[in-house]
């Protein structure tokens, strides 16, 4: 017999209550709840639509587990003079704790999933007066996402959706006037400017001759977003103008070398300048050069892609290594778990596209100084803390879930970020090379989708991110930030690894930001998609919601109409939903029908010219005469408290506190840990994984390194681009990677330039110097992301680009850096720099070829780059994993001196070779 609504709250006992004893202490440290006594966290389930016995066995199954929980029917037990409220997601929020229940109850009955609603209970005891119940309220309800649940149990669940109504068309559109089409601007929040929409409507005008549906401008918004396009890393700059002096020349000389590559490219073909070339054209060059035979050359790829020799028992095979990067700020700084979850859920999705198996994930992020009082943070913001803790706790999550190692995790502080925090994930992945077929679609072919189902939330991911973010932000954006169901995602990386599944696919999109019309929109030119069989998570959804919702573990794939049975069968094996959406058509166009009616019917040539085409000039403002290399920023009466205060600046301190919150050795690939030594107190210089074979063994292994130091970028964003390159090469090479073999890719996170040409100088010279490093050390960017949205007011971020290195290498020839054994020579490898404080790339390349020689025989047994700390922060740390002491010799002026990408090397007693450096 089927009962009515149940009610199960279930409480952690003593001693595993660990949520419960950390809001406590957050709640005491954090808002200073001085009488606070005590804090309760109860999970409450409302049940719909299960029978009587299934609900017993489940009690004490699926909802609690006897020996750690406490399990309460209808009812809990708590003081009269207890504080108690609960907290539950927004309508339409994807609640992975209800879903997870209904699915395992629905194994458990063998019929239909119940109806399940979850929420969190609070009780609070102790003398709390009403102003601080409500700050805690404040504090634990974040807006966005989630809001105060009532305490009293429904009658039923079942809500009664609204039929939504049809598409509207946008009466009078193309004949609005200027007025008419700003106000209709303002009131529908578009991310494109009013340029675009003028353009919109010249378009429906004059060729479609019709007014459009709201859809189809929702549509075209969407595809043409920053997030989704690119637009202001593809605005043509016409005009650029470089400020003279003391540091000018350098960036004079790039500029020149950049001119040069675009003639030697493109000879007399017209070609943009923008952002977005000079990202790109360090490889068009390199590869021209025939310096880049290992790049995977596709039309379909989404993210960087190498081929790579890779032992297994001995005999080599072809694989492809795949790596991308990916940003969340937005999203992330509005509701932190789902927007540094999705962060991971989305760097994966890129290469796991291409049908590579994701096995290593690194996180890097900025943030603002997370030891800010509450009560200091800024109008319409939440507390860093809040941010810091709850982006950790989101990305960890998603990771341990889904099964990958996240082998490095770091936090850059600088004040900049609290315009808007720095969410960054970047990822690593392989395949074998016969498992990835990338054929032309065909008309006839078929659109499959395979993965989640389509919600409300994720409405708006791409546009939101390319907006600036304002004090309305946090409660207006919900559902522009999607959560996570990483199970989901897990399942897809199973299927994909099938051989038989993967050569079935003749080209595969992820379902980023802009959900089908993006996702399915990019995959071929002529596409006809019925929207009415794109599933739902719930009803009530309409054609719009449909056509543009994020749905974040979905893949579009497209196959040939006979093979489709087949694909929807080996996704059935992995207990995967595959649903026929659309189908691919010769006509250029994308339509897409909702209730048998055409809501969407846009020309692919309108829809690719990308909107208007921006134009601006830059001015690139000359760095200060004050360098960054050259002020002693340590101060202090003697060396011994100058060391301290360098330790313990909150950019060089231990992160070993955060880093701890993921699992560095999922998929029992990791070669290093996260920290390094006995004590494992000495932090690793990047990751480093064995190739993931599924069959014998393998000594092939990947590293991945990151460098990015924002003083130096504040200082100079045109340094900053240079020595991010250089620091993560460096890393690499101390790890022990190939040097020559490393590739690159680039992470640009920047203010919103508007139309001023000095803020828009900061990305220009940044990517200047980034593609001068690439062309003087011959190693290429193969791929990237930008992300120019950071200003909040009058805030921005500091200039941001930051580069991940990747190379390949023998997983037994990889090191790590703490000191190995007393006695060792400690050797310093420096980047010499000129009065530009420029490095000398010569000598560079010959050391780093050097010590990558050495690492490769043996002679070194430890290594690390020299970071933002100086050479004081790495012998630290070198120190501190086996409590190794160390005795220098070099001037103390030295030992401070961000000397970014010089090496420490460790070298055996018995072996001399200074020479040879």
């Amino acid at each position: 017999m089927i009962t009515g609504v149940r009610r199960v709250f279930v409480e952690k006992k003593n001693s595993f209550d660990v949520e419960s004893q950390e809001l406590m202490r957050e709640l005491i440290d954090n808002l200073r709840i001085r009488f606070i006594k005590g804090v309760r966290v109860l999970n409450r389930y409302d049940i719909e639509g299960i029978e009587e016995e299934v609900y017993k066995r489940a009690l004490g199954t699926i909802f609690s587990e006897p020996t750690v929980d406490f399990l309460y029917e209808e009812r809990f037990i708590c003081e009269s003079s207890d504080r108690v409220f609960a907290i539950e997601y927004l309508p339409g929020q994807f609640d992975q704790r209800a879903d997870s229940a209904a699915q395992c109850i629905q194994i458990l009955s063998g019929n239909n999933k119940p109806e399940i609603h979850t929420a969190k209970v609070i009780i609070l005891s102790g003398n709390i007066s009403d102003g601080e119940f409500e700050r805690i309220k404040g504090y634990c309800i974040n807006p966005v996402d989630s809001r105060e649940a009532s305490l009293e149990k429904p009658d039923k669940l079942q809500m009664n959706i609204e039929n939504p109504s049809n598409v509207k068309i946008i009466e009078g559109f193309i004949t609005m006037t200027d007025v008419e089409l700003r106000e209709f601007m303002n009131e529908n929040g578009f991310a494109m400017n009013y340029e675009d929409l003028k353009f919109c409507q010249e378009y429906f005008k004059n060729t479609e001759k019709r007014d459009p549906s709201i859809t189809e401008i929702k549509v075209i918004d969407t595809y043409w977003s920053d997030h989704c396009r690119h637009t202001t890393f593809e605005t043509k700059i016409e005009n650029v103008q470089i400020e003279k002096g003391v540091y000018s020349e350098p960036i004079e000389e790039a500029y020149r070398e950049y001119i040069n590559s675009r003639d030697f490219i493109y000879g007399n073909s017209s070609r943009d300048m923008c952002l977005m070339d000079m990202a790109v054209i360090g490889m068009k060059d390199l590869r021209k050069k025939g310096l880049l035979n290992d790049l995977e050359v596709s039309g379909e790829i989404n993210a960087c892609s190498i081929e790579v020799d890779v032992d297994v028992d001995g005999k080599l095979e072809k694989w492809l290594v795949m790596f991308k990067n990916e940003t969340h700020n937005h999203p992330t700084e509005i509701e932190p778990y789902g927007g540094a979850a999705t962060c991971l859920g989305g760097a994966i999705r890129d290469p796991l596209s291409g049908r590579a198996y994701v096995y290593q994930a690194m996180r890097v992020t900025g943030s603002a100084d997370p030891r800010t009082k509450i009560e200091d943070t800024l109008h319409g913001k939440l507390p860093q803390i809040k941010i810091t803790t709850g982006a950790a706790k989101g990305y960890s999550s998603y990771g341990n879930q889904i099964g990958i190692a996240t082998g490095q995790v770091h936090e850059v502080y600088d004040e900049g970020f609290v315009a808007k925090r720095m969410e960054v994930g970047a990822v690593i992945a392989a395949a074998p090379r016969s498992n990835v077929i990338r054929e032309i679609p065909t008309p006839g072919d078929v659109i499959i989708l395979v993965g989640g189902r389509t919600g409300r939330d994720g409405c708006g991911g791409a546009t939101g991110s390319s907006k600036e973010h304002t004090e309305e932000s946090i409660f207006i954006c919900g559902a522009e930030v999607q959560k996570g169901n990483p199970p989901t995602e897990r399942k897809i990386q199973r299927l994909f690894r099938k051989p038989e599944a993967a050569k079935l696919i003749k080209r595969c999109n992820d379902f980023g930001a802009g959900g089908v019309s993006v996702a399915i929109g990019e995959l071929t030119e002529g596409l006809e998609i019925n929207l009415d069989l794109v599933p739902k998570k719930y009803e009530g959804l309409d054609g719009t919601e449909l056509a543009i919702s994020e749905s974040q573990e979905r893949m579009a794939v497209i196959v040939s109409k006979e093979n489709v049975d087949k694909f929807i069968g080996f996704s059935l094996d992995e207990n995967l939903e595959a649903t026929v959406v659309a189908h691919v058509t010769s006509n250029n166009r994308l339509r897409m029908k909702w209730r048998g009616n055409t809501i969407v019917d846009i020309s692919r040539d309108f829809l690719n010219t990308n909107g208007v085409k921006q134009i601006t000039d830059v001015n690139v403002a000359s760095p200060a005469e004050n360098s960054y290399f050259k002020i002693n920023q340590i101060d202090g009466k003697n060396i011994k408290e100058k060391w301290f205060k360098n330790l313990e600046d909150i950019n060089i301190c231990s992160q070993r506190g955060l880093v701890e919150r993921f699992d560095s050795t999922i998929g029992a690939a990791s070669v290093l840990l996260p920290y390094g030594g006995k004590y494992q107190t000495t932090p690793a210089e990047g990751m480093a994984a064995k190739i993931p074979v599924l069959n014998g063994n393998t000594n092939t292994s990947t590293t991945m390194t990151f460098g990015y130091e924002p003083k130096l970028a504040k200082w100079s964003p045109f340094h900053g681009g240079v020595y991010s390159i250089i620091e993560a090469v460096g890393k690499t090479v101390a790890m022990g990677g190939d040097f020559k073999k490393t590739r690159l890719t680039l992470q640009e996170y920047f203010e919103k330039p508007g139309c001023d040409p000095k803020r828009w100088g900061k990305p220009f010279s940044a990517l200047l110097g980034a593609l001068y490093a690439q062309k003087m050390l011959k190693i290429p960017a193969i791929g990237g992301k930008d992300s120019m949205s950071g200003t909040f007011k009058d805030i921005d971020v500091p200039p941001t680009l930051v580069a991940f290195a990747v190379s390949t290498g023998k997983a037994d020839r990889i090191i790590s850096p703490e000191f190995k054994r007393a006695g060792s020579s400690i050797l310093f490898v420096p980047v010499k720099r000129n009065s530009a404080d420029m490095p000398n790339f010569d000598k560079l390349n010959r050391n780093y070829e050097k010590v990558g020689e050495l690492i490769q025989d043996g002679k070194v047994l430890a290594a690390a780059a020299v970071k933002g700390g100086g050479i004081a922060e790495v012998i630290s740390t070198m120190c501190f994993g086996n409590k190794i002491g160390a005795v220098i010799t070099l001037n103390e002026s030295r030992l401070f001196t961000p000397e970014l990408g010089s090496l420490i090397l460790e070298i055996p007693g018995s072996i001399k070779i200074e020479d040879e450096l």
